[in-house]
């Protein structure tokens, strides 16, 4: 049975939650007023869930949650506070808590939380008969489109099938090209939602004063040039799936009627007084920090909450080198079909120059350079020389500073960085110390230093 903490200074709100949760007969609940006793009780490593309030004498929420994560507690952590600060919620989502409530607790939205948790430790839990692996899925064919062997991308497989099951938001994590929305399709290809469209929508595609209508719609007569209705993205994916990329370009009155669609199931065509309902479930990706959008104001912690029901981060393609030549195997073979080429192989060279770069564009760079690759080869094989210029360079001046080679000090580096910028510019200092960002004094004075010829 599940085993619940509830740190709470009120003797009154630890009775309310634990006949509410003893209720269920699904959890195992004890109760902590006295708030100095938590570090000894959470040592003890006996509980699988945390209920915290924040505003606590002597001993706060805050030191809790610093605690659990210095000595590293496998706990899943429900923020409880009577108080909105957007700074606590900010602290406390950096210490990797579950969700942050207010009090009154919504009971419906508690127990929502409790059995995703749930799920996530049953998941995580060693099981003989579970295994992270392609052939353990149901819904295979809904991840065809992603290639991998990475451990950590076959579990978020498995996430996102049991995420697929309800009708929660979904956040998916990740840098550009790290394949969010292949996640998406996925998730939408297993639910309900399956014989409705799915729509993507990139919010930093748009100008921001078009994303409005073209994203809600507009009626006839609504601004100039608006000649006739038009229907927006969100309302015709009623029904299905609408993928909303780059989350966290969205302007702030936008954030606002986004948020009324989740809580509301409603929205308003631009130059409408009449609300439209709608049935949606939306999924939405970042490649920005959300925390730190929260906290320079640019992105609303309410709607932050309402898209973050359930989480999926994406790993780099960096934190996955197992599946780079497994990628450009496969890249290999779907643009030898679309440009009717027969290369057969890539070569040894090629595939190192591969493994030895950090890909910051992620599967959609690889998957480019594979693209610019097989247009300028002429032979049947894919040869080091074939690679984008970009790419070389980079992977040339990598080169220069691997383990083997490292440079003894920070001078030498400077040293080093000066002479090649002196023969970039035929030794005209004027135009090195400009393009080094320091004074043509400085540089001479560098140059004496380092004994320049």
């Amino acid at each position: 049975m599940i085993r619940i903490l509830i740190i709470d200074d009120n003797q009154s709100v630890l009775n309310f939650l634990k006949i509410l949760l003893l209720q269920t007969g699904d959890y195992k609940v004890d109760i902590l007023q006295d708030s100095t006793r938590s570090y000894e009780i959470l040592n003890n490593r006996e509980h699988d869930i945390l209920l915290l309030d924040m505003h606590m004498p002597k001993v706060s929420g805050m030191d809790i949650l610093n605690f659990i994560e210095q000595k590293k507690i496998d706990i899943a952590t429900i923020v409880l506070t009577g108080v909105e600060q957007i700074d606590m919620a900010i602290s406390a989502m950096k210490l990797n808590i579950y969700d942050y409530m207010l009090k009154p607790v919504d009971e419906k939205k508690l127990f929502v939380n409790l059995k995703n948790i749930i799920r996530e430790i049953n998941f995580k839990k060693p099981n003989s008969d579970f295994s992270a692996s392609f052939d353990t899925l149901k819904h295979k064919d809904s991840f065809n489109k992603i290639i991998t062997q990475n451990k950590e991308m076959l579990k978020i497989f498995h996430f996102a099938e049991k995420f697929a099951d309800t009708n929660n938001s979904i956040l998916i994590w990740g840098e550009s090209g790290t394949g969010k929305e292949l996640i998406a399709e996925a998730i939408h290809k297993i639910s309900d939602r399956k014989n409705k469209k799915m729509i993507a929508v990139n919010a930093g595609a748009f100008a921001k004063e078009l994303f409005a209508s073209e994203f809600f719609g507009y009626e006839k007569g609504a601004f100039t040039g608006a000649t006739s209705n038009k229907k927006g993205f969100i309302e015709a994916a009623n029904g299905g799936t609408l993928f909303l990329d780059e989350i966290g370009e969205l302007d702030l009155p936008i954030q606002v009627k986004l948020l009324r669609v989740l809580q509301e199931g409603e929205f308003y065509k631009v130059g409408s007084t009449k609300n439209i309902q709608i049935d949606v479930r939306i999924i939405a990706a970042t490649n920005k920090n959300l925390y730190e959008e929260i906290k320079k104001g640019t992105f609303r912690r309410d709607l932050f909450f309402r898209l973050n029901i359930n989480s999926i981060n994406l790993p780099p393609l960096r934190e996955r080198p197992e599946d780079i030549v497994l990628l450009a195997d496969y890249f290999l073979r779907n643009f030898n079909e679309k440009y009717h080429r027969k290369i057969k192989k890539i070569s040894n060279p090629f595939l190192a120059c591969l493994k030895s770069y950090s890909f910051p564009g992620n599967v959609r760079e690889l998957m480019n350079i594979i693209n610019s690759a097989i247009i300028v080869e002429t032979t049947n094989e894919l040869k080091k020389k074939s690679l984008p210029s970009y790419f070389l360079e980079k992977i040339k001046f990598n080169s220069e500073y691997n383990n083997e080679n490292l440079p003894d000090s920070l001078q030498q580096v400077e040293k080093e960085h000066i002479c090649k910028v002196l023969d970039f510019t035929n030794k005209n200092r004027t135009q090195a110390a400009k393009i080094l960002g320091i004074s043509r004094v400085s540089l001479i004075s560098k140059i004496k230093k380092y004994e320049i010829s």
